[in-house]
């Protein structure tokens, strides 16, 4: 059934300044306006952007949505062989991605399991994967090779893998992602592809696990497929990626980059002092800052249950344009180094009473910036005990 409560499909024509969206829904049409929205996108590659108003990228979102969510595609995860290798897309999919397999953990108490997230920074020396995303404003990505024994022993001996993103199009990225770990790990039996959105289409989805070579399925909120026609109008080229193999870009090792096979710490003894200074009728934003997400999910939902009104979104590199479900833009230098612009979407100075930022990289002149001009605190997490709050300069 879809939202007119009949059974035919939902179709969409969404006229955007860089050209025309057509949307054909088939699953999940009842849940359209809660899960998602409508943007255009600087990006000669690709125009528009499916915005997630439950991902915490572009959209805020309150962190109890967010778990709840979690829970929904780590449930439809079909019972398989483990250990299971739960990989999650940098960078917009990245918390989605540690969220879920959180949640898998908790409804599978004992059983075996390891976090991992691709990356657009090197870090460490170990051995890397390196594939791309052809459509993304920042194609290059790496998959680190985990940092300790047991956790490199759970990729080598993993039977099924399961990938997180926010949206599958056309599958090419979890394919070569797929058959990158399988190179690596040939005793991989399955796949699944837990997505918010499958915008593949029937006969692609239903062809996956012959496109893959072994058993594949999609576990996704919406799905249906779309047509984008082009307009006539210049766009951002830009590069969103300068790779220095040899930079330091302040990008952290321990919260999954090489590899979890635990769930996060929730932070209960910072959320108890933040508490203490905010009054429940404040309004609170927690800010993520790049690939740098999950905790300052886990920190909005501590707050949450504390009685406070908070949502979570993130920044991003990503270029979108002010127009559907964007309505206000902030540019900001890169907090990673990478001297390329970085954005916050539906944020405006002065629309929370307090803004928590939550940062891997030390607190250097962009982010002392973006505090200002938002009015922010700033927490450099350097390991998910110990956060510093770094005074704004």
């Amino acid at each position: 059934m879809n939202a007119r409560g009949d059974s035919l499909p939902l179709c969409l024509n969404q006229q955007l300044p860089t050209g025309l969206l057509e949307v054909e829904l088939h699953e999940g049409a009842a849940e359209l306006d809660a899960l998602l929205g409508f943007a255009a996108r600087a990006n000669a590659k690709r125009g528009f952007l499916f915005v997630s108003k439950v991902l915490g990228k572009h959209w805020p979102v309150r962190p109890q949505r967010m778990l709840a969510i979690h829970e929904r595609l780590a449930a439809g995860v079909p019972a398989a062989p483990g250990p299971v290798l739960f990989i999650a897309m940098a960078e917009t999919a990245v918390g989605l991605g540690q969220g879920v397999f959180e949640a898998w953990l908790r409804a599978h108490p004992g059983q075996q399991a390891l976090f991992l997230q691709t990356t657009r920074y090197r870090v460490g020396t170990g051995p890397i994967i390196e594939f791309e995303e052809a459509h993304s404003h920042a194609p290059r990505q790496f998959l680190h090779m985990p940092g300790t024994a047991h956790e490199q022993a759970l990729l080598r001996s993993a039977r099924t893998i399961v990938l997180v993103d926010d949206e599958a199009s056309t599958g090419n990225t979890f394919l070569n992602l797929t058959q990158a770990c399988r190179r690596l790990n040939p005793l991989l039996e399955r796949v699944h592809l837990a997505v918010l959105a499958n915008f593949m289409g029937a006969a692609a989805t239903n062809a996956l696990t012959a496109r893959f070579g072994l058993p594949a399925t999609m576990g996704a909120l919406l799905a249906g497929e779309y047509r984008f026609t082009p307009a006539d109008c210049p766009v951002d080229a830009a590069p969103a990626q300068r790779y220095d193999e040899g930079a330091e870009r302040g990008a952290g090792t321990a919260f999954g980059r090489l590899g979890l096979a635990r769930a996060l710490r929730t932070p209960d003894a910072l959320a108890d002092r933040l508490a203490a200074t905010i009054a429940p009728q404040d309004k609170v934003l927690v800010l993520g800052t790049g690939e740098f997400m999950h905790v300052s999910t886990l920190l909005g939902a501590a707050l949450e249950r504390r009685g406070l009104d908070v949502v979570v979104q993130s920044t991003t590199r990503s270029p979108i344009l002010t127009w559907g479900a964007v309505r206000h833009a902030l540019t900001f230098p890169d907090n990673y180094g990478e001297g390329i612009p970085n954005f916050i979407y539906n944020v405006a100075p002065g629309q929370y009473q307090h803004v928590l930022v939550c940062h891997e990289t030390p607190a250097g002149d962009a982010l002392h910036g973006l505090a200002r001009t938002l009015g922010a605190r700033l927490f450099h997490y350097h390991t998910e005990d110990d956060v510093e709050e770094v005074p704004v300069r």
